[in-house]
């Protein structure tokens, strides 16, 4: 495959003008079409036949010994022969260079279903003499005699040329002769092509396979190629004539050319019930020409495709209008950067290539991205979760400068006497770091945070991680209530852990991800609640940023307790509960909670807390006085124990976080409330991790 730079030079502007569409990109199709030009214009070159090659198939044999198997066949006179009067023989064998990979004029096809298109036939890795013979001797008794190849002998005028192969391959002693003449020529085993050449004139050279002169081997190759395309998956015959869905000409069309999304070569009766796969050339027509086109899209499309939770998510770029050169040899620089990567660790999503190369060249406003995620089940069942044709770059990049944005804030950062309002740890992905935008493309970002289901490694068919992924990747919202509700689910799941405890972490990072969701440039959520209940969440939250790493050296005003200071400040900046009684009288109980069981924990050393006690899932609208009620006892309690030990502080033990629970529960009445249970129970977790990280930063500080 041509470099970039080699590209440029071998196809300057005008010539590369004349081999691109002459329309807008505005389907998956057309992107196929186009990555299939270029692929070939790198591979094969242009002209007739060049799109139904696959040069590159065969690329690990050049230059290696013993790569080329050359059966050579005069067919000038009034008999064909084999070639015996010459020093190379009958069957010269040779070394598979570069400058013979158009002359060979390769086409494979896969060796699970028969020899391969071209009379050049590519032989598994490291054949024995043997078998190399038989395959020989087989560019006569098969590829000359296929009904395909036989039907374009029967017409064309240099069809003669097959017969004379065909008649050859009928004699016992000349295949005798090219398996002696193989097997004593090689010392053992070897990889390599087998193909032919023939001399038509008395006086003239051998010529190959590839050669101008030597067009009926070609149309042999396409003919062969193009049947395929109508006989394909579920289909046994579907083609017709119709209007060409890529080039717009009226033509002969196939409806089973190459389409990632299968919708049209199997019965896909979700997306087309009644499909007939013969007749799926009438709503999907492709010529044939375009239909090969498309398979040479693979390399391509395969380098910006990867897998994630086990469906296959295609990101595939390109620039918005009718393709022209300069954009274009910016698209295939993208895509040849993609598609060689070598070094596995340097093996970025498509996403991660663009941005990088992005930091050091200006990308243009009008690269787009085509998204979608497919599942596949069997061969012909896809299940397709999303498609778009409008992704751009600066969505998954600007909801990674906001998670980085949510990080240096108060929220995770300590400050001078007082932990962060929520936990970090260095494992964290989510909680740590500045590079993000491998987690978000990967997928592992929602990875972290939503339920695993019943396979934690595949998504099902309506998997809530799949369809936030992308929605992100997309631009498109994600409902804040489908958050709400993966959040909860993750929570309770992991909280039946009675190892690891109450999962505050995991907490931690899903609300590093809301706040990352709703601060970013872009509208990723989305309220559907009727009475916009949930709008709150969806404005971003002002928290102070920290820039120093340790809140050790942020000094804070003298006078005030700063653990007061800092939830009536989490609380302000927080629109989802400054703005909301229901959810903030939630979040205050879950502080209480969590603040009065790592008491219970660190200083009474109890097995069993209340966090213990009033787990998410127990904790509903009805049982939010009886949950208020026991907290609260429990902090007048240990406030009585403490004082009759002689610790001398104002009113009770948290009554920083009790008086205001007091002051929000009580209007409206938990009964009256209206609160959705998974926004109570996320806030309410939210409340527990709060209330068991805050603590003074300093051991010997004065805790209240």
């Amino acid at each position: 495959m041509l470099s970039p730079e080699e590209f440029e030079k071998q196809y300057p502007e005008n010539e590369l003008a004349e081999e691109l569409p002459d329309k807008p990109i505005s389907s998956l199709r057309d992107i196929q079409y186009l990555y299939g030009k270029l692929y070939t214009l790198a591979t094969a070159g242009g002209g007739k036949y060049a799109s139904y090659l696959t040069p590159d198939s065969a690329r690990d044999f050049v230059d290696e010994e013993d790569s080329l198997v050359v059966v050579r066949i005069d067919v000038s006179g009034d008999e064909p022969r084999l070639e015996t009067s010459d020093r190379r023989g009958p069957v010269w064998i040779t070394k598979y260079t570069k400058e013979l990979i158009p002359k060979v004029a390769h086409c494979k096809y896969p060796a699970a279903r028969g020899i391969d298109h071209s009379v050049s036939h590519q032989a598994g890795k490291n054949s024995d003499p043997e078998k190399l013979a038989r395959y020989a001797t087989e560019r006569l008794t098969k590829w000359a005699t296929d009904d395909v190849v036989q039907s374009v002998a029967d017409e064309h005028e240099d069809g003669w040329i097959i017969d004379a192969l065909a008649d050859l391959g009928a004699d016992e002693s000349v295949l005798d002769t090219i398996e002696e003449s193989v097997t004593t020529q090689l010392e053992g085993s070897t990889s390599a092509l087998l193909t032919v050449q023939v001399k038509t004139e008395p006086d003239g050279e051998y010529q190959w396979p590839g050669d101008a002169d030597l067009d009926v081997f070609m149309a042999g190759m396409r003919r062969r190629k193009l049947s395929k395309l109508v006989s394909k998956g579920q289909a046994s015959d579907s083609s017709g004539e119709a209007t060409d869905l890529v080039t717009g000409d009226r033509t002969r069309t196939v409806g089973t050319a190459e389409d990632p999304l299968n919708y049209f070569l199997g019965k896909q009766l979700e997306k087309f019930p009644g499909l007939d796969p013969n007749e799926a050339w009438r709503t999907h027509p492709i010529s044939e020409d375009a239909a090969i086109t498309l398979m040479n899209a693979e390399t391509f499309v395969d380098a910006c495709t990867y897998r994630t939770f086990g469906a296959n998510v295609y990101y595939l770029p390109y620039f918005f209008g009718t393709p022209k050169p300069e954009k274009t040899y910016s698209l295939y620089g993208m895509l040849y950067d993609v598609a060689t990567a070598s070094d596995t660790s340097e093996r970025l999503t498509p996403v991660e290539h663009v941005y990088r190369k992005r930091e050091t060249e200006p990308i243009e406003d009008r690269l787009r991205f085509y998204i979608s995620a497919i599942m596949p089940h069997q061969m012909s069942r896809y299940d397709v979760f999303g498609e778009t044709m409008n992704g751009l770059i600066q969505y998954p990049a600007s909801l990674q400068s906001a998670h980085r944005t949510i990080l240096k804030t108060t929220v995770f950062r300590d400050s001078r006497e007082r932990t962060a309002a929520l936990p970090t740890h260095e494992n964290w992905s989510l909680l740590v770091g500045e590079d993000f935008l491998g987690t978000v493309a990967s997928g592992w970002y929602f990875l972290q945070t939503f339920p695993e289901g019943d396979d934690d490694t595949h998504a099902s068919a309506d998997d809530r991680r799949i369809q936030a992924l992308v929605a992100v990747l997309s631009g498109e919202a994600i409902p804040v209530s489908m958050l709400l509700e993966a959040y909860v689910e993750r929570i309770i799941d992991e909280s039946r852990d009675d190892e690891n405890g109450f999962p505050g972490l995991r907490v931690a990072a899903q609300y590093a991800q809301l706040c990352a969701l709703a601060h970013a440039d872009h509208d990723f959520l989305e309220v559907r609640d009727e009475n916009d209940t949930l709008q709150q969440i969806t404005n971003p939250p002002t928290y102070k940023s920290r820039t120093m790493k340790s809140g050790r050296e942020i000094a804070i005003p003298d006078g005030g307790f700063a653990g007061e200071e800092k939830i009536e400040t989490f609380i302000e900046d927080t629109p989802a509960l400054a703005e909301n009684d229901e959810r903030c009288a939630s979040f205050l109980l879950g502080a209480l909670v969590g603040a009065v069981g790592n008491y219970q924990e660190y200083v009474q050393e109890r097995s069993t807390t209340l966090v213990d006690q009033f787990p998410v899932k127990a904790v509903t609208r009805n049982r939010v006085k009886k949950v208020a009620e026991d907290a609260i006892e429990k902090a007048v309690t240990y406030t009585r124990q403490e004082k009759k030990e002689g610790r001398v502080y104002p009113g009770t033990k948290f009554d920083y976080i009790v008086e205001r629970l007091r002051k929000t529960i009580i209007q409206p009445d938990p009964d009256d409330w209206t609160i959705d249970t998974d926004d109570l129970r996320f806030y309410y977790a939210l409340g527990v991790t709060y209330g068991m990280n805050d603590r003074p930063v300093k051991t010997n500080g004065a805790d209240k």
